[in-house]
């Protein structure tokens, strides 16, 4: 994982949801709520004593899983159980850090086009019980609730599954 690239581009990692993939596939863009994504700023830099560049972007695809749980938490009716992390390269001149809400969320310029998705990264089946539980009680564990932070590490032990951006529709086919 990178995060910066030649032309001024910066890797950003944006949570969704399958619904929100299944809408980036259908219309070839999204707007992710508030704009909100995560990516390796100076700040995530600075707070990390020790750490390269694959390292921190690992930090700041897992503040983007877990922002994608929080969508699913919200989801009113049908939700697929599967967190998902949409990898893009930006223009960074269109970002804006944003250090007051968490040192990797940045915010978006616009919608995320299919053109700038480099991968998308999402659970697999096998993880669907522990996403559904976790969806539950995540704010209970911001809040420092012990039994909802171990229900929510079981989530966050699983890996997501990298897809090459051409591999989406065919991905979602098969979900």
């Amino acid at each position: 994982m990178t995060n910066e690239h030649e032309g001024g581009l910066m890797r950003v990692y944006v949570p969704a949801t399958v619904e929100i993939l299944q809408k980036l596939v259908a219309d070839q863009e999204f707007d992710p709520m508030s704009r909100t994504a995560f990516a390796v700023t100076p700040t995530l830099r600075e707070s990390y004593a020790a750490g390269d560049d694959d390292e921190l972007a690992e930090v700041a695809m897992g503040e983007a899983a877990r922002a994608s749980l929080r969508l699913i938490a919200g989801t009113e009716g049908d939700v697929t159980f599967r967190r998902a992390v949409v990898a893009a390269d930006v223009d960074d001149a269109d970002l804006k850090l944003r250090p007051d809400l968490d040192d990797s969320v940045v915010r978006l310029a616009g919608p995320l086009t299919m053109a700038q998705v480099a991968s998308v990264h999402v659970d697999l089946e096998q993880a669907e019980s522990d996403i559904e539980r976790a969806a539950g009680i995540v704010d209970a564990a911001d809040l420092g609730d012990a039994d909802a932070e171990f229900t929510l590490g079981d989530a966050e032990d699983h890996e997501l599954a990298w897809y090459a951006a051409q591999e989406l529709p065919f991905l979602l086919d098969l979900l």
